[in-house]
């Protein structure tokens, strides 16, 4: 398939598609609206099923039902949307139901407003819901990336029978630029025996997170555990920037920020200035490993997002005190320029 000039949410609707889902349930709000609006249109051409929910609530709870019928299916909605859905995530993790969830980051807390943020990252790799569970989460920073990593979600849910997001701010979700689908070579996935879609001629799957029996509950979320143990040694994604040559300070940024980030490292250069940039893809599994080492050459660190600095802990924990780390971010909706980012590091510099 050719190149094609598209916006985010967009890409994000027909990479879902492209990956073999045509199960949408979902309901409007800024800035992620162009995502069913995109597939009201697309879903039908393609013999797939759209629904406008009542509220992200019912959405949620559709997704479960259609999940647990062992086809793909996936949901978008940006931040209070989501905050919505957390419990039934919560209910599809302790079900083990693979589901895709798009979180195109407004401005809080409250309603806070539609411009861009990354203030979700608690939710998203913390706080999602109630019990002992976690969720894959996936954060891309261009048009291109959310559409692959759209694809992959969809694999990773099935692999590991476990809810995926794919996280990005509304400027990830409202920009165009030309995305390509190629061709992908089918992954060998696990058979969805455990799918309730009719037993004739077997006994009967049974999808539920309730276990009255202690004994049983605590065998369920080791046997969850186990998983989330494996996908953090076999799915850690990051990218390291400028860091073949020697550095004296290191940022940490992911999605847009990670963008901005490669601006200001450019025009520190022209100055003989030499920082780098570590961006985490995977926001969980975390990649601490990748950060430790690409922060044991520099000799400080600088974090930056659109948030109030959400992402600092885990850098902390990746550096373990070895080196100070520092932050810097706007919030709101405020997306600090390439130019603002290098005061701060010339600061740090000095």
């Amino acid at each position: 398939m050719a190149k094609k000039l598209m916006k985010g949410c967009e890409a994000i609707g027909e990479a879902a598609i492209q990956a073999g889902c045509v199960h949408f349930f979902g309901y409007p709000i800024t800035p992620q609206t162009e995502v069913p609006e995109y597939l009201s249109r697309r879903l039908p051409e393609v013999g797939g099923v759209y629904v406008q929910a009542e509220s992200e609530v019912a959405a949620s709870n559709m997704i479960y039902g259609c999940a647990a019928a062992g086809v793909r299916v996936f949901t978008s909605s940006s931040s209070p949307g989501i905050s919505l859905m957390s419990e039934a995530v919560s209910y599809m993790a302790g079900s083990q139901l693979p589901v895709v969830i798009v979180n195109i980051v407004r401005g809080g807390p409250g309603l806070g407003g539609i411009l861009p943020a990354q203030s979700d990252y608690w939710q998203a790799t913390r706080g999602m819901g109630h019990g002992d569970f976690r969720i894959i989460v996936l954060a891309p920073s261009s048009v291109q990336e959310a559409a692959d990593l759209m694809i992959d979600a969809f694999d990773l849910a099935d692999q590991y029978r476990n809810p995926v997001m794919l996280i990005g701010d509304g400027i990830i979700g409202q920009m165009m630029e030309p995305v390509e689908f190629k061709k992908r070579e089918k992954k060998q996935l696990p058979e969805k025996t455990w799918a309730a879609n009719g037993a004739r001629g077997r006994h009967g799957n049974k999808i539920h997170s309730l276990f009255l029996d202690p004994v049983k509950l605590e065998n369920h979320n080791i046997l969850l555990k186990k998983k989330y143990d494996e996908v953090e040694k076999n799915e850690q994604r990051f990218e390291l920037y400028n860091t073949e040559k020697p550095y004296d300070l290191l940022i940490v940024a992911y999605g847009t920020m990670a963008r901005i980030c490669k601006t200001s490292i450019a025009l520190l250069a022209e100055e003989g200035l030499s920082v780098a940039l570590a961006r985490p893809i995977s926001l969980y599994p975390y990649p601490y490993k990748a950060i430790q080492d690409a922060a044991r050459k520099a000799k400080q660190l600088l974090v930056v997002e659109l948030s109030m600095g959400q992402m600092i802990d885990d850098v902390k924990l990746a550096t373990q005190g070895e080196r100070p780390v520092h932050f810097y971010g706007r919030s709101g909706g405020m997306v600090p320029s390439p130019e603002e980012v290098c005061r701060e590091l010339k600061r740090l510099l000095a």
